[in-house]
């Protein structure tokens, strides 16, 4: 019969770790720490608190006092020597550790750590590189460390030091000389390199338990001097001699006591492996006499009779089958409560337990564990509604499943359930009383008291019938995202607030614009649409008992509100260099930079509409260009009127579709399409708008004289006109007068940087020209006009800014027209118009405003409804021509006014909504 836990004690010898009893670890002593990585604020002349560190481990070890501990954070090594020549007191020790969990971090020290002329020093966690050296101290620990140092001995204890206790460590030899007296190796990984991995020189009554010693050429453990009364047990001892490189006889030792350490030291339950059959090695050489195998030692000396030699290392070790496994002697002095690695003692159930009085204490410095790290979880109903039976099975992956209980904790208060299978099966069941989503937690308990858990969720419903409902909700880009892309008129359709007792098997959504789609699940689906409307969305649920739900309703699609980003305009498509005109009857796509990851030019693939200036040139036959997000559901507006031969050119804010293009139509005949990508709006981003009455920022009429060809023209904007100082972009309307030659102009920020090729509006001779831009305002607060050719006339009126102090957010719109006076007469000169229609709650709108049937040149002004007339012009008329242009203008109650200018003669006037602006 197998003795239980309680019967086998680890007794003699248990040395308490890190060195501090439980009375002394209950007064918490006052901390003192070390931080030395980038950031940290630390000081060595301070005190050494959390927020104002030490730098070095030095300071620190010149203040620390009996019972302090210092926490040394780890990651970046200390480069420097450090000397502990301070004392704590009994039960009070000065401690240096890791600050944190051991967990493989430990403090790397550039140098060596040297104890000298101390007592009561606790070291935990630390890796110098020029190895550790004890002098002259009495009750020091070094735990849980790593130490090497070349050839040389990676720790050395001398000095007459005692008791001295190093362990859980992984060394590259140790010495112990000088008079040291009591000094435990415990639980250590000690390497020898053509040294004896442990020499022990005139250090009587030292204890060496429970270590893995590796030995090449030279003896694994040397005991010589007077190291009388020295304990050797648990060990395993591993051998290696290859003759071409060993060079001396005491090569063949695995252990190597001299006669003067022999009186009253004792060996036992050690394993030395690797000693083959032939005698080229022998595993004992004690007191001058060397024996052959343990019988033989044993026999002769009355020690080892509990030795074990295998010739091979294979199968020896922490591993299923190895001799070391619950065959050493718990009782030993210098046993300690758990290995190498932290791990406890631990019995495994599989073998029998031939240790002194049947203990089941592993030999070496590492326990053989059941492997638990991992547990699997299944639940067989994640989704079920109030009293239904939850069924839950677990599998762990223990080697020792006879050892191994399950505690099932369902997650609504109840008592966890408490099952041990001898399957390595947990299986438990509950009743849910109430809805709610809950986690069953499992956790693998071991014989040793190690753990893993898991986890999985279980939604409980309410119960009833299956009854299908759903949200609807726009998927807008992340604030400032720009390399995602996320189409406008994108919604998801949400169905988590169906009534659904058990599973949804199947989620079936029509979309209402001839668009289906289906996930199994209770799903969300992702939908965008190619306009904006009112579309009749339906669900359709099917459950896993057969049940289904439907249930339809109207969804409102609608672009988001958007702020606008402003950039240095560039060129996105010229048909002249493609060899592809515009043909008539006909729409070409055309990109917008929506990848600013694959390109040096600015965008987004969150854009919801894009600004472009459009320039049609080389047409051959009179008409127009449209220009949408739709291909080929053209609305009945346009943006440019094409004369045959003529260059016009517009700005045109569109919504761009779900690939990022834009359409344009051409109504007749050929024509090149040149087309300059200004900026953006996309919602969660930019800068939000302030319309402004327009206000006249310059008139080279009256200031400075035309502008000559290759020569550039410099606007102050900020601060002017009630724009504010940090303003980031202007809307202006710019018009030409008396040019000389056909032309164009160029509106941009920095007079360092002008934009190639790019353009804003074309003169021509004998006509005033408008185009309205959007232009980034340059850091000085300025824009800078560049007019390419001949001279002209330069006029600037703002319309409004965006910035900071921007109030308003724009919402674009499918264009549609809001007013056209062909229906209803002509404007006189010098009248007005009233335009209404914008969407309510507008504070201003974006319009394609066209003039159509002029008898004179004049111009058109629009202005906020009720709002005192600006002495500005939005466009210039022309006798005979249809003129359109892009305006931006104020909005008060839905209303826009529209004068025609006195000089102009009576025209039609048509009003083509783009887009508007609402506080935001």
């Amino acid at each position: 019969m197998r003795p239980t836990r309680t019967t086998v004690l680890l007794t003699a010898g248990l040395v308490t770790l890190l060195g501090v009893p439980a009375a002394a670890a209950a007064e918490a002593p006052t901390n003192l720490y070390v931080n030395n990585r980038d950031g940290s604020n630390c000081s060595d002349t301070g005190t050494g608190t959390q927020a104002v560190p030490y730098c070095t481990i030095s300071a620190a070890a010149k203040a620390v006092a009996p019972g302090r501990t210092v926490r040394i954070k780890t990651g970046k090594v200390y480069d420097e020597a450090v000397t502990i020549d301070r004392s704590g007191a009994p039960g009070k020790p000065i401690s240096f550790v890791v600050d944190g969990q051991y967990d493989g971090d430990q403090i790397e020290l550039g140098k060596a750590l040297t104890v000298r002329n101390a007592s009561h020093v606790v070291l935990g966690g630390w890796r110098p590189s020029r190895g550790v050296q004890i002098s002259g101290s009495t009750d020091v620990e070094l735990d849980r460390s790593r130490v090497s140092h070349g050839t040389l001995d990676s720790v050395v204890v001398g000095g007459g030091s005692k008791d001295v206790r190093i362990s859980r460590s992984s060394l590259s030899g140790v010495r112990i000389e000088g008079g040291s007296r009591g000094t435990v190796l415990g639980r250590n990984l000690v390497l020898g390199q053509e040294r004896p991995a442990v020499t022990v020189v005139d250090a009587p009554g030292t204890v060496i338990t429970n270590n893995s010693v590796h030995g090449y050429c030279a003896a694994a453990l040397s005991l010589g001097g007077g190291s009388t009364g020295s304990r050797l047990f648990n060990n395993v001892i591993y051998t290696e001699v290859r003759s071409s490189d060993c060079k001396t006889d005491d090569a063949r030792n695995a252990v190597l006591v001299a006669q003067s350490a022999s009186e009253g030291t004792a060996a036992d339950y050690n394993l030395v492996t690797g000693v083959p059959v032939a005698p080229v090695q022998v595993p004992y050489n004690w007191a001058g006499t060397t024996y052959p195998d343990p019988a033989a030692f044993h026999t002769a000396t009355g020690r080892g009779g509990h030795d074990i030699l295998t010739p091979s290392k294979d199968g020896v070790g922490p591993r299923d089958g190895s001799p070391t496994i619950d065959s050493a002697d718990p009782t030993a002095p210098g046993v300690l409560p758990s290995d190498l690695n932290g791990e406890p003692v631990a019995d495994d159930p599989r073998v029998p337990n031939t240790g002194k009085n049947g203990g089941y204490l592993d030999r070496g410095a590492e326990e053989t564990g059941d492997g638990l790290s991992r547990v699997s979880v299944t639940v067989d109903q994640t989704w079920a509604p109030v009293g239904t039976t939850v069924g839950v099975e677990a599998r762990s992956d223990s080697r020792w499943p006879t050892a191994i209980s399950y505690h099932v904790d369902f997650g609504d208060g109840s008592a966890p359930v408490v099952t041990r299978p001898g399957t390595g099966d947990g299986l438990a069941s509950h009743v849910y009383s109430k809805p709610g989503d809950y986690t069953v937690k499992v956790t693998a308990v071991n014989g040793a008291g190690q753990k893993a858990s898991a986890e999985k969720p279980t939604t409980v419903t309410p119960a009833g019938p299956l009854t299908a409902a759903f949200t609807d909700r726009a998927v807008l880009p992340d604030a400032g995202e720009t390399n995602g892309h996320t189409p406008p008129l994108t919604y998801y359709i949400e169905t988590s607030t169906s009534a659904a007792p058990w599973p949804v098997r199947l989620t079936e959504v029509d979309f209402g614009d001839g668009s289906r789609d289906n996930l199994s699940g209770l799903a969300a689906l992702k939908h965008t649409y190619a306009r904006p409307g009112d579309y009749q969305v339906t669900v359709r649920l099917s459950d896993v008992k057969g049940a289904t739900s439907t249930a339809t309703r109207t969804v409102r699609v609608d672009y988001a509100r958007s702020g606008y980003v402003a950039v240095t305009p560039f060129r996105v498509q010229d048909s002249r260099d493609m060899g592809v005109d515009l043909v008539g009857g006909e729409s070409r796509p055309v990109p917008m930079p929506i990848d600013p990851s694959r390109s040096t030019r600015p965008g987004s693939g969150g854009m919801s509409a894009a600004v472009v200036n459009v320039t049609v040139t080389g047409a051959t036959q009179d008409g127009f260009v449209n220009v949408t997000p739709v291909r080929d559901e053209r609305p009945t507006t346009s943006n440019l009127n094409v004369r045959a031969g003529a260059t016009v050119s517009n700005t045109v804010t569109v919504p761009v579709d779900e690939h990022g293009y834009v359409w344009f139509y051409l109504s007749a005949g050929h024509a090149e399409l040149i087309v300059d990508f200004v900026g953006y709006y996309q919602p969660n981003s930019g800068q939000k708008f302030s319309p402004v009455a327009p206000t006249r920022l310059a008139d080279t009429r009256t200031a400075g004289g035309p502008v000559a060809g290759g020569t550039t023209r410099t606007v102050k904007v900020a601060g002017v006109g009630g724009i504010p100082a940090d303003v980031q972009a202007v809307a202006v309307n710019l018009t030409s007068t008396e040019a000389t030659q056909n032309s164009f102009v160029v509106a941009y920020p920095d007079p360092a940087k002008r934009p190639e090729p790019a353009s804003n509006l074309n003169p021509e001779p004998g006509r005033a020209k408008s185009n309205q831009a959007i232009v980034p305002v340059g850091t000085d607060g300025t824009i800078t006009l560049y007019n390419h050719t001949g001279s002209a006339q330069l006029i600037v009126d703002a319309v409004g800014y965006y910035g900071k102090g921007g109030k308003a957010l724009y919402t674009p719109v499918v264009p549609g027209r809001l007013a056209d006076t062909r229906t209803t007469g002509k404007v006189a000169a010098g009248g007005t118009t009233t335009v209404a229609g914008v969407p309510a709650g507008a504070v201003g709108a974006v319009l394609n405003l066209t003039a159509t049937e002029s008898t004179g040149a004049g111009f058109l002004t629009a202005y906020g409804f009720g709002s005192a007339r600006p002495e500005a012009s939005s466009l210039q008329t022309l006798p005979g021509l249809t003129v359109p242009n892009h305006v931006t203008t104020p909005v008060t109650d839905g209303r826009i006014s529209v004068y025609n200018g006195q000089w102009g003669g009576p025209t039609h006037v048509i009003a083509d909504l783009l887009g508007y602006f609402t506080q935001g």
